[in-house]
């Protein structure tokens, strides 16, 4: 199983838009006639539609105005990835579960939502 998209709600689209572009190395792409309506942006990566960013108000039905509780996203270069968010000041928790092989990294988007950085990668053991 592969992830399609991931949609974010949020009330800075701006903000939000940057973070995706410059952190993950997006690329910004056609969004359908049938929701321009809609403010937003489509995100690509290998030229999938992967991110897709919409407006909030914060009231009414967009009551919940940064929405998404996290999003895991599979990726290689563990120590290139955590260099990056380090080198932007992007403050983030790492996880590695030895039993599986993989490296994770929690960090937060801005106004909120949570991203998981997946990587499959042996876990150096404590010496």
């Amino acid at each position: 199983m592969n992830l399609d998209h991931v949609t974010i709600r949020t009330r800075d689209l701006q903000a939000t838009r940057k973070f995706f572009l410059t952190v993950f190395d997006l690329e910004e792409g056609e969004r359908p006639l049938a929701i321009q309506r809609i403010p937003g942006h489509w995100l690509y990566s290998g030229g999938h539609p992967l991110v897709h960013i919409i407006g909030s108000q914060g009231y009414g039905i967009d009551r919940a105005a940064e929405a998404i509780d996290h999003v895991g996203l599979r990726m290689e270069g563990y120590a290139d990835f955590r260099n990056k968010l380090d080198q932007l000041g992007i403050r983030y928790t790492p996880m590695d579960l030895a039993d599986i092989q993989e490296r994770r990294l929690f960090f937060r988007a801005p106004g909120g939502p949570l991203l998981e950085a997946v990587f499959s990668e042996p876990v150096p053991q404590n010496t």
